[in-house]
């Protein structure tokens, strides 16, 4: 059993039930949807881009997929969790855009917003006390010969080569995608998501996911909202 520590907007938002239609699958329900043709793209077109995304649910990532320690249980992490969204404060990202990271296609800020780095960096550290070393095997998955020296200390130190001051907030929207291809892509996605870019997104929650085994769906354990949310 792996646990994560995810953003993701309730589970009647509007945006949830776009993203999940698009990506076949609700992590809330772990309800499955048919890939439909869509623009220039057939039905298994869609299916092969939205293979990886799928299986994590709508998301942006906060504290990677980790194992419990073994020095702690399933409820402590969830009245941890609890304390914690409790103290913290909803807010706002000013403005959603579609963008890339590399050949994947993801929703992310305009620009880098530091409430959001801040409540990032904060999910992290509160929940390090939770998170079983990880194994040679795993840290050999993250290929550490290819990242920045900070990116292999961020891994070592919090399991995750992507936080802190490398975090960038992004909600995966495909897998890789072809060069020739991502024009296509871009247009598709801007004409799907077009309700919800250009204007604010409410951080207003907070997401636990587990994953049962490796290699499984990863489905909404719990969803909490912050503060006064």
């Amino acid at each position: 059993m792996r646990y994560a520590l995810y953003f993701a907007p309730p589970k009647d938002d509007a945006l949830t039930v776009a993203a999940t239609h698009w990506l076949g699958r609700d992590a809330f329900s772990n309800a499955v949807f048919p890939a439909e043709a869509a623009g220039e793209f057939s039905a298994g077109d869609i299916e092969a881009m939205i293979e990886d995304p799928r299986r994590y649910g709508f998301h942006a990532t906060l504290k990677a997929p980790f194992e419990l320690a073994a020095s702690v249980r399933e409820n402590e992490l969830l009245d941890a969790m609890e304390d914690f969204a409790k103290a913290t404060r909803p807010f706002d990202i000013p403005k959603l855009v579609l963008g890339q990271l590399g050949p994947f296609f993801a929703l992310v800020p305009e620009e880098e917003q530091p409430q959001l780095q801040a409540f990032a960096a904060a999910t992290v550290k509160a929940f390090e006390p939770f998170r079983a070393a990880l194994s040679p095997a795993d840290i050999a998955r993250r290929k550490p010969e290819g990242l920045s020296e900070t990116q292999r200390e961020h891994l070592l130190r919090w399991g995750y080569p992507y936080v802190m001051d490398e975090f960038r907030f992004h909600m995966t929207l495909t897998g890789p995608v072809a060069a020739d291809r991502q024009p296509a892509v871009r247009a598709l996605l801007e004409d799907r998501f077009a309700a919800f870019t250009d204007r604010p997104l409410p951080i207003s929650g907070l997401a636990l996911f587990v994953e049962e085994s490796r290699g499984a769906p990863f489905t909404v354990h719990t969803w909490l909202p912050l503060g006064a949310a």
